[in-house]
């Protein structure tokens, strides 16, 4: 039977084509839309991620606690021991630290007297090392607005507005006024080579980058850090192993008395996130479903369609014997056959274009230009299992009820009222 009604599928192109390329494009669009959706989200996760939490992140327990008043007496020491243990525990994952302070930026003047001063938040990380991957990560030189990025020990980069503010170029001197890790002043100089465009107000007020091995030997943490970031080396976050980790990582300090025992927090348990992106994927959830619940409404209407043109055939068919409950059997057979095979192409030229979004992407540096930091330049779908069938709902359901509903007539009324009604 399926053979048959195949062949006059194929046979009759007039009742077919159409609403096998309507399924096809609707659900193609359901399908790019949910990839592109999922995208979005994952972009938030990654800049996050590469920004501030990592996937995974180390602090000690005080530090953790007090972590928005930068409190570097409270940091974790020891981490070339730790970074070791961790990468044999853990090989799955890239580890790298960071250090948050904050101090006096002070611009000398010719005579080495102050010129200009202006408070201001330290980020060291690992800029020197090709091996780190945190040039790329943060994607700094497509954030260079002037001059150069720190290629030696003892060069600085700040936001553009904090350099403008304190009317320095690159080339200059400035010094930095703080205290140490114990609490004592330090004083030291740096050569400004270029400038930075977060693309954050609060970061671009007063944000300037320095190598960790400089913090280190200037705030008195040798082998010592403020947090210890981890990356999935496949670049993206999975939730569920990061919680594996992070709960296998914790129970190793849980019973210990150490106040400054280590303690990892997963990406979305720091910064509010986990609340945020769980609102996020709901609000995603709900405009995906509104979305597929329109293109259900098109591709129902389709369906409806296609079965009031064809009462005339029903007509003939009901003459010459066929039995009404057959005509609506075939009928719904007809649609499942079509709404399948639109789907099946819909769905496959939808992955096919959100694999090349996912890819590719769409390049978006000219509206971001030196803000990649906190935005990416590129806007990327993201493929995942959910899009191999959710273009289904709309393509088959839909086709199906709306062909039952046209036919609906042909089931429940009167044979005779049934011919004078398709005037045959």
């Amino acid at each position: 039977m399926i053979k048959f009604i195949i062949k006059g599928i194929l046979r009759d192109k007039s009742k077919s084509i159409i609403p096998i390329a309507v399924i096809s494009v609707g659900v193609m669009v359901t399908v790019m839309m949910s990839g592109f959706l999922e995208g979005v989200f994952s972009d938030v996760i990654n800049q996050n991620a590469k920004l501030d939490t990592g996937h995974v992140k180390i602090m000690t327990k005080p530090y953790a606690e007090n972590k928005e008043q930068l409190p570097n007496d409270l940091a974790l020491l020891g981490i070339n021991e730790l970074i070791d243990s961790l990468n044999f525990n853990y090989p799955d994952l890239i580890w790298t630290p960071r250090i948050k302070f904050g101090g006096i930026m002070d611009v000398p003047d010719a005579s080495g007297n102050t010129k200009l001063q202006g408070p201001g938040i330290g980020l060291a990380m690992s800029i020197l090392s090709e091996e780190s991957g945190e040039l790329q990560r943060l994607q700094l030189n497509k954030s260079l607005k002037k001059g150069r990025l720190p290629k030696h020990s003892g060069e600085i980069i700040l936001s553009d507005n904090y350099a403008t503010k304190l009317n320095i170029s690159p080339g200059e001197k400035i010094t930095f006024f703080g205290s140490t890790m114990e609490g004592s002043m330090v004083f030291q100089s740096y050569e400004m080579t270029g400038t930075v465009e977060f693309g954050s107000p609060l970061m671009d007020k007063g944000t300037f980058i320095i190598d960790i091995r400089d913090a280190q030997n200037m705030l008195d943490m040798e082998n010592g850090t403020g947090e210890l970031l981890g990356y999935f080396k496949d670049d993206k976050y999975d939730d569920q192993k990061a919680l594996v980790i992070a709960e296998k990582f914790n129970s190793k300090f849980q019973e210990s008395k150490d106040e400054y025992a280590p303690v990892m927090f997963t990406l979305k348990d720091q910064n509010g996130l986990r609340e945020s992106l769980d609102m996020g994927d709901a609000f995603s959830g709900i405009f995906i479903f509104i979305f597929i619940l329109a293109m259900s409404l098109v591709l129902w209407n389709t369906g409806l369609i296609g079965g009031l043109r064809r009462y005339n055939e029903f007509g003939i068919r009901l003459a010459l014997g066929e039995s009404k409950n057959n005509v609506f059997k075939l009928l719904l057979i007809e649609a499942s056959v079509i709404g399948l095979i639109g789907s099946i192409i819909g769905t496959s030229l939808g992955l096919v274009f959100c694999y090349y979004l996912q890819e590719v992407g769409i390049d978006i540096s000219k509206d971001v230009a030196n803000s990649t930091i906190i935005m990416p330049s590129v806007m990327r779908a993201y493929v995942t299992s959910d899009l191999f069938y959710i273009g289904f709902i709309p393509g088959l359901f839909s086709m199906l009820f709306g062909t039952a509903l046209a036919g609906r007539g042909i089931y429940k009324r009167e044979t005779a009222r049934l011919f004078k009604e398709l005037e045959v």
